[in-house]
């Protein structure tokens, strides 16, 4: 009993084993996290159902989650979880999220505003770019860094397949030899599982486009502000909760705007216009694909029309060397029988037929030949 226990254990131990992560909150600061699903589960408050989209071990379709507190995201490599004020992303050791993680260090550590609040010197240079950054909740800073990072991602294998495919394509239809076959066939491959991934993220972009309600479950910021502080006469609620880093960025526009975006809940404008984006680069890269696919179908056209002209030069050989053979076959049918060891009395001093023989023989299957071929002409059988 003690073995099973401990089997018992180990198997817990296995299935809550703790797995990299690193964090990025909304102060700008980062930190690995070594934590087991059962503590981000209860970090984020989100469900094991949700947690499990993002196992590197599962194959799961990409997918953008919109909970209570949390947006679970799973885009290829980038398995991400996004709250109001913190970036969790899985495996930042990885060679593909490794630039994800340097943008999301770029993009979301604090602005010289921040640092600064409370100075008037600044240039309206610097003003502007400022209140433009502020009235993004972190949460979509964050969203549109690991969409633009997948997009960005897709397009450049798009490239390099579209580098590769054309020169292979018209080498091939140049010369057709099976170095040649394999290669394409290969490169072949490849679009079509590249294009089942574009086609994937694609698919989940439209469908958060065409539904308002899961599009207003990723205002987690508006959802917190909403359920922690009531709406005053005085003044608008905030979308950001109040910390020190968010609260002293907020622009005078955002807050100018801010009862009207929390009176509508069903507002989701923003948002919108953000996937748009993301969604016409994608099918852009998708565009791409398509084109590739075409010019791969169309050469696969041209090969197939010049095998079947092959084909066919091969059966006109065919026949000719048919109608050769039969030819033959009746001369050689005189020569048999004339050349039988039987006595007969016309064999006798009749030597001068001989030459009459082969001439008139010869000339039949001459004949017979060039019939066969001008009939076949005639009826199309050849070409001309």
């Amino acid at each position: 009993m003690a073995a099973a226990g401990a089997g018992a254990g180990g198997e817990g131990k296995k299935r809550g084993a703790s797995r990299s992560w690193i964090l990025f909150d909304a102060a700008g600061e980062e930190r690995v996290l070594d934590a087991d699903k059962y503590a981000i589960m209860h970090r984020v408050d989100i469900n094991a159902r949700d947690l499990r989209i993002l196992d590197p071990l599962l194959s799961y379709p990409s997918t953008i989650l919109g909970r209570e507190r949390a947006i679970v995201l799973n885009l290829e490599h980038i398995k991400a979880i996004i709250t109001s004020e913190e970036v969790l992303l899985r495996d930042p050791s990885d060679e593909n999220v490794i630039p994800v993680v340097e943008e999301l260090r770029r993009r979301l550590a604090p602005s010289s505003a921040t640092q600064h609040d409370g100075k008037e010197n600044l240039s309206g240079q610097h003003d502007a770019e400022g209140a433009e950054e502020d009235e993004s909740p972190f949460e979509f800073r964050a969203l549109e860094v690991t969409l633009e990072a997948i997009c960005s991602f897709l397009d450049a294998r798009t490239t390099e397949l579209e580098t590769d495919a054309y020169p292979a394509l018209d080498e091939l239809t140049s010369k057709i030899s099976s170095r040649n076959l394999d290669r394409v066939r290969k490169l072949k491959s490849g679009m079509t599982r590249l294009t089942a991934r574009v086609q994937k993220v694609r698919d989940e972009l439209e469908q958060l486009l065409d539904d308002d309600d899961d599009m207003a479950d990723l205002y987690l910021s508006r959802k917190l502000a909403g359920a922690s502080s009531p709406v005053s006469g005085s003044g608008g609620p905030n979308w950001f909760p109040t910390s020190p880093t968010i609260g002293s960025k907020i622009s005078r526009a955002s807050r100018a705007s801010a009862p009207t975006i929390h009176g509508n809940e069903n507002d989701v404008e923003e948002l919108e216009m953000l996937l748009e984006a993301y969604f016409m680069q994608i099918d852009g890269t998708l565009n791409k694909l398509t084109t590739l696919r075409e010019y791969i179908d169309d050469t696969e056209d041209y090969i197939n029309i010049q095998l079947d002209n092959h084909r066919n030069q091969l059966i006109q050989l065919e026949l000719f060397l048919s109608s050769g053979t039969v030819c033959l076959s009746l001369y050689s049918l005189v020569a048999g029988v004339f050349g039988m060891n039987i006595p007969y009395t016309w064999n006798d001093n009749h030597g001068y037929i001989f030459k009459w023989v082969v001439l008139v023989s010869g000339l039949f299957c001459a004949f017979m030949f060039v019939s066969i071929v001008a009939y076949a002409r005639h009826k199309g059988l050849v070409g001309s």
